[in-house]
């Protein structure tokens, strides 16, 4: 069974979830959105990744954890370029010893203008 976790960030309109809990795992998805009102964050790579990254630190303190409990990210990128700007933000938020991490380049994310997505595992 999983516990669905309210993280304070605005819901999807989807059927998901944006974080679950089994156990002592737990599963989070982030996209670049205002926490509150869920509308995309335009503009460039560094404010988006900036976004998606603070709503991922909200959302595994949410969970009772700190960014330090995360232990795997998937970052969805629609841009290569875009790969040296989101990697100087994420240094900014995480700190050696680093969780493992795949970065991918997709052709489009469902939302319009919506450059990353991120989803991530912590071990609390």
């Amino acid at each position: 069974m999983i516990e669905v976790i309210d993280t304070g960030i605005a819901p999807s309109t989807s059927p998901v979830n944006d974080a679950v809990r089994a156990g002592n795992h737990v599963w989070l998805v982030v996209i670049a959105e205002d926490p509150e009102t869920g509308e995309i964050t335009l503009g460039e790579m560094e404010a988006q990744a900036r976004q998606a990254l603070q709503n991922l630190d909200q959302a595994v303190r949410a969970a009772g954890g700190t960014l330090a409990n995360i232990v795997q990210c998937h970052v969805f990128l629609t841009d290569r370029s875009d790969f040296p700007a989101m990697n100087k933000v994420y240094a900014e938020f995480f700190q050696k010893p680093y969780p493992v991490r795949a970065t991918v380049v997709v052709k489009e994310l469902i939302a319009e203008g919506l450059r990353i997505e991120i989803t991530a595992t912590a071990v609390i």
